[in-house]
């Protein structure tokens, strides 16, 4: 079996692919793509060098979000209403370890040095260490109410959103305490830090405001009113601007963090969702994913344009690139699959055309099973 290693970048010679009479084969990513299946209560793995499906997984409960480890050929898959957290080994595709600390969880994370994984519980209010050596609870950082989602700094700084409690918690993972709590004036929704740490950004869908926050003092930065629901977050590749889009408008707001000001907002296909970012050969691109009509829209990040749209499946609801930024897949929460979108096939319409956007075709359609919810992807070393 191939040994194990997620990298930021993996060398991949692949050819044109397309669609019609006959697509010429491309040589795919040399990974895995775990795929966690709500309804089914398994976990697909998806041979990524042949665009198959190498194994079927089954859970004793329902997961909702899968982790791979950077270099240790390791698969975190966590089980919210059972409290449980299951190990998968790569080379083997078997579950190795389990591991319990609470009644109900909302989200996990890898600390910095990837060498213990965060379980943030509802019940009890908490955030649980697991450290990957014992794979057993340690120190646990007690919270005022419970969480629905964690991120993490670069700083090795945990940020937990508590709609509930009206706050959001910064807690060292390195000391495995609480630094502070910032009391919000808006219910928070969801969060996301700025590149340096240095700030945290808070979505609110009730208040339709991004609030930022300094991270040292707990101040408020400034507030920025959204002219829609903000439900999903996504940053550039280098940090600098900040995608928002949520119920109420058929668009994605862009944030420039670093300056602390809305910069535009572009109509982006109906009803737009979960987003992710990908290089082409030659350009940045933003997918937007458009659920209810069952397509992905790409946007050219230096120019705003739409330049394709791809029809992928019913219910897309999130997108996970591979780290070559070859491909991106994209589940479909409805249908049931796995909608491969190949980066090279991204091309901008010329000006000759007369159109604003081409439709891309789209790569390879895998079936994964009932309600795929998350995907983690892992590299061969």
């Amino acid at each position: 079996m191939p040994s194990f290693q997620l990298s930021r970048r993996s060398l991949l010679v692949a050819s044109a692919g397309a669609l019609g009479c006959g697509r010429q084969k491309a040589i795919g990513f040399r990974g895995y793509c775990f795929v966690a299946n709500q309804e089914s209560r398994s976990v697909t793995v998806i041979d990524l060098n042949r665009f198959r499906v190498r194994k079927q997984i089954p859970l004793d409960a329902a997961p909702s979000a899968v982790l791979a480890h950077p270099s240790n050929g390791k698969v975190f898959v966590l089980a919210p209403d059972a409290g449980t957290v299951y190990e998968i080994d790569g080379p083997s595709l078997a579950i190795t370890r389990r591991a319990h600390a609470g009644n109900q969880a909302s989200d996990m994370l890898l600390s910095s040095g990837a060498d213990a994984l965060w379980v943030l519980y509802r019940d009890p209010a908490s955030l649980v260490e697991l450290p990957l050596d014992s794979f057993r609870p340690n120190r646990r950082v007690r919270l005022p109410a419970p969480g629905t989602a964690v991120r993490l700094s670069r700083d090795n700084q945990a940020a937990i959103v508590s709609p509930d409690g009206g706050n959001i918690v910064l807690a060292s993972l390195t000391r495995g305490a609480i630094d502070r709590t910032i009391d919000t004036t808006a219910e928070p929704s969801l969060l996301a830090y700025r590149w340096d740490g240095k700030q945290v950004l808070v979505g609110s869908t009730p208040d339709r405001s991004v609030t930022i926050y300094d991270v040292p003092t707990g101040r408020v930065v400034v507030r920025l009113p959204l002219p829609l629901e903000p439900r999903n977050f996504c940053s550039s590749a280098d940090d600098g601007q900040l995608f928002v889009s949520g119920d109420g408008l058929d668009a994605v707001v862009i944030v420039f963090p670093s300056s602390t000001e809305l910069d535009q907002t572009i109509l982006a296909g109906h009803a737009p969702g979960a987003m992710a970012v990908t290089h082409s050969r030659t350009s940045l691109y933003l997918l937007v994913t458009n659920p209810e009509s069952g397509k992905v829209m790409i946007f050219d990040i230096s120019t705003r344009g739409l330049v394709a749209a791809v029809q992928v499946g019913r219910g897309p609801r999130s997108i996970h690139v591979t780290p070559d930024d070859e491909y991106a897949l994209v589940l479909n929460y409805d249908s049931g699959d796995v909608a491969v979108i190949r980066t090279r096939s991204i091309t901008a319409p010329g000006a000759a055309t007369n159109r604003l956007y081409r439709p891309a075709p789209l790569f390879d359609l895998i079936p994964v099973g009932q309600k795929p919810v998350s995907a983690a992807i892992l590299a061969f070393a």
